[in-house]
């Protein structure tokens, strides 16, 4: 692949993105350098395992590389026989760390019967080499740090030092605490130069404090001495120094060499974190645009499906349809400037480059790419100042480049095509260009505002104009790319929507000649045809969903309606089933009575009795029959005078009530069963205690009277609701309610306090919805102020 469209079509940008999400130095190094590729095994091979690692993001969360650190210059080293640092060593320490958190990932996933994928194998692979890992930590604390504990003789040597520390400081404290000597001294301090132990003295007094000079500061007023009493203390000091630091290689050559003995494995475990490094870097970045994987195909095909542009800002990028290669192979885009036909062309390259780089496409599922070998691009400004070539000749040097490498592998994109010269020249040599890739085989994507090149591809089989939509209504593009429709400039509508004067816009119309006007209304047409058909087919959408909801609707009821019918069919089946299995039992037995007492002699008495007993058996089923008939059908007196208040009985509900209006033409009347008040027919009644006297008190016979007897005396005038919460309250209110409106109560006070308003707001909410409260007002001065509402009930 050609660099120079790399850098058109922004490629290194999206590299560019890619490597912040890698961790180690070669990870991100491969991001750099990640071109795309042309053998479609070994794409699909990169998008599974893009798509395998985003999986496990989403299951599973981040995964860092952040110890992978490049050890092949250090185990380089220890195949030579050297010894490693301790930098060195703590890097294969952090690489093995990384190894170890990568190992307890994959494990996680197995805990969670994960299936095998693209990246199990790798993951497999890695060997976190914990001992080697726990052995470096245990000996080395720091780059600059060996523990006391690596090696039994670095603890007693450092113990030794300590000791002489603390002999040489008390000797040259004692020094310091005398009078004379302090005299001489600059500062009362213990310094070391050069590892040794000294005092700042004055250098007037320095034949007066016996030792060794080993510095002086910059003024000269100050000589650095080694009293010659700590001379030997310091030798010795010394001497411990050399033998920690003979020690300390010693460790270090003895890790390095356990280290040696893990190259192998300490090899594959960098380039398999570094691989897989490179790859979790993908996945995330998949992430952050929501990309998905692309089908690929060797035919040239692309149906891209909600593409969007990577690098625009997601809330507010166009998602566009692109289709090529399959009924035509070169789309035509037209429409005003700033419509989105360059972003169009470029969503397409890139989109193409990083599919055929194992990356995710911003797009929806079952997008569609072909496999290129080259793909061309000849967009944006290619002026040249240094060559000394025009806008014009600079894009014709690159187009006559694309000519001589172009094939049918090829996927060339062109914006504005032959743009910057006479436009009847242009147009005419934008043609023979395009034809001329088009017969090569190419798939090609221009964008013009020719309006000859809207007529080639309206001519041309193989050829589909598209255009990017444009409101004139609000002057703004849609950036929806429409294919099959030619687009409009639309200068006219835009330059009288911005106040241009119409006798100038009626002139320049005038100066077009008829066929091209002719032309430009027919594309008008077709896009106000467009828009209709578009309308239309969403509300037969809209009907063919809500149809289809309707279907499964109906086929569940059919469903169950055949699951009841099976279920009564085989109940009925098996209740004649024992019911002939019953009556063969009868009947056997009578043949066996018959057979018994037919013989000479057989007492009729005996005969008799079993007759009796079959007969019985008879009325018994019959009566079951005429109860269960009774039962399904009742048969009662339909009242003939109701009275309000009068007990009645609605049958269908099975629920007792009171006669709360009398009967009208219809026979229909309400009934108040309990807080239930319904609207039911006279011929659904049955009137109750009928027998009682007709002189008898209503409050005595009928239960509404009962009712209001019992609630008028139980039911208070207020209920408190102070300290209770909204969901506590509601339920508690609405009963209390009902019983004081079947109390006759004429109206009732609410107390529920001022607080926050919330509680307030809820009951005077709930009072709203309850048909019968009349009114309701906050209390008055006296009555509780806004602590407290009044309900009045309707009459």
């Amino acid at each position: 692949m050609n660099e120079k469209v790399l850098h058109t079509l922004e490629y290194n940008k999206i590299l560019d993105q890619l490597t912040e999400y890698a961790f180690s130095a070669d990870a991100k190094s491969r991001c750099q350098k990640l071109r795309p590729i042309t053998d479609r095994a070994q794409i699909e091979q990169l998008q599974q395992q893009t798509s395998d690692a985003l999986s496990r993001l989403f299951k599973y969360g981040s995964l860092s590389f952040s110890g992978v650190t490049d050890i092949r210059d250090s185990l380089k080293r220890l195949e030579i026989g050297g010894a490693l640092s301790a930098i060195e060593l703590l890097r294969v320490c952090s690489l093995l760390e990384s190894a170890k958190r990568a190992k307890a990932f994959a494990r996680s996933q197995e805990d969670n019967v994960q299936p095998d994928d693209s990246l199990t194998s790798l993951f497999a692979g890695i060997e976190p080499l914990t001992p080697l890992c726990d052995e470096i930590r245990r000996c080395i604390l720091s780059e600059d740090e060996i523990a006391d504990d690596a090696s039994s003789t670095l603890h007693s040597i450092r113990r030794s030092m300590r000791g002489m520390n603390d002999k040489i400081r008390a000797q040259m404290n004692s020094m310091i605490n005398n009078t004379t000597t302090r005299s001489y001294l600059q500062d009362t301090v213990i310094t070391m130069r050069d590892g040794r132990y000294c005092l700042p003295v004055k250098a007037e007094a320095k034949s007066l404090v016996p030792g060794m000079i080993h510095d002086q500061s910059s003024t000269g007023s100050t000589l650095f001495i080694e009293p010659m009493a700590v001379v030997n203390l310091n030798n010795e000091y010394k001497e411990l120094q050399l033998r920690e630091q003979e020690e300390i290689e010693v460790i270090l050559a003895g890790l390095s060499n356990l280290t040696a003995s893990y190259a192998t494995q300490l090899l594959a475990d960098y380039e398999l974190l570094t691989e897989l490094d490179f790859i979790f870097a993908r996945a995330a970045f998949a992430q952050t645009y929501n990309g998905v994987a692309p089908l690929f195909n060797d035919d040239g095909r692309i149906h891209i499906r909600k593409g969007r542009h990577p690098l625009l800002d997601p809330k507010k990028v166009v998602p566009i349809d692109v289709r090529l290669g399959e009924d035509f192979r070169l789309l035509i885009v037209t429409g005003p400037n700033t419509g989105g036909k360059t972003v169009s062309l470029k969503t397409v390259g890139l989109l193409t480059l990083m599919g055929q780089s194992g990356l995710h496409i911003p797009a929806s599922e079952r997008s569609e790419l072909g496999i290129f070998d080259e793909v061309f691009a000849d967009i944006g400004d290619e002026q040249s100042i240094e060559q000394s070539l025009s806008t014009f000749s600079s894009h014709m040097v690159n187009i006559i480049r694309i000519l001589e490498q172009v094939n049918d592998r090829s996927l060339v994109l062109f914006d504005e095509l032959c743009a910057g010269t006479d436009p009847t020249e242009g147009a005419a040599l934008a043609i023979s260009i395009l034809s001329k890739l088009h017969l090569y085989g190419a798939r090609i994507m221009a964008t013009t505002h020719y309006s000859e090149l809207k007529v080639y591809a309206l001519s041309t089989p193989g050829v589909e104009n598209a255009c990017c939509e444009f409101d004139v209504a609000t002057l703004s593009p849609t950036y929806r790319l429409l294919i099959g429709i030619p687009g409009k400039s639309n200068a006219f509508a835009i330059s009288e929507k911005l106040g241009l004067p119409s006798d100038l816009i009626t002139d320049a119309k005038g100066r077009i000649s008829k066929s091209e006007g002719d032309f430009e209304d027919l594309i008008a047409d077709l896009e106000k045809s467009r828009s209709t058909i578009e309308r239309e087919q969403l509300e037969i959408n809209q009907y063919k969903a809500e149809i289809e909801s309707l279907k499964e609707k109906l086929e569940q009821k059919q469903e169950r309606l055949d699951s009841s019918r099976d279920k009564i069919l085989r109940e009925a089946n098996e209740q004649a089933y024992n019911i002939l299995k019953e009556a063969k039992d009868v009947a056997d037995e009578t043949i066996r009575n018959f057979n018994k007492y037919g013989k000479a002699g057989a007492p009729v008495s005996e005969m008799e009795k079993e007759r009796t007993k079959l007969r019985g058996k008879m009325d018994k089923a019959a009566q079951k029959m005429s109860e269960q008939k009774k039962a399904s059908v009742p048969n009662h007196n339909v009242p003939k005078k109701l009275r309000i208040g009068d007990s009645v009985k609605v049958i269908s509900m099975n629920l007792k009530g009171t006669v709360h209006s009398l009967p009208n033409a219809k026979g229909d009347l309400y009934v108040q069963m309990g807080i239930l008040r319904s609207l039911v027919n006279i011929n659904d009644l049955i009137l109750l205690e009928e027998d009682a006297a007709p002189g008898t008190k209503k409050f005595q016979k009928t239960s509404a009277g009962k009712i209001k007897m019992s609630k008028s005396a139980s039911v208070s005038t207020e209920i408190n609701l102070i300290g209770k919460t909204t969901d506590e309250a509601i339920p508690l209110l609405d009963k209390y309610l009902d019983d004081a409106y079947l109390a006759h109560l004429p109206s009732v006070r609410i107390v529920h306090g001022k607080g926050t308003g919330a509680l307030r707001n809820a009951v005077q909410a709930h009072l709203k919805r309850l048909k019968y409260v009349k009114s309701f007002h906050l209390g008055e001065f006296g009555e509780g102020d806004a602590g407290v509402t009044i309900a009045e009930f309707k009459d």
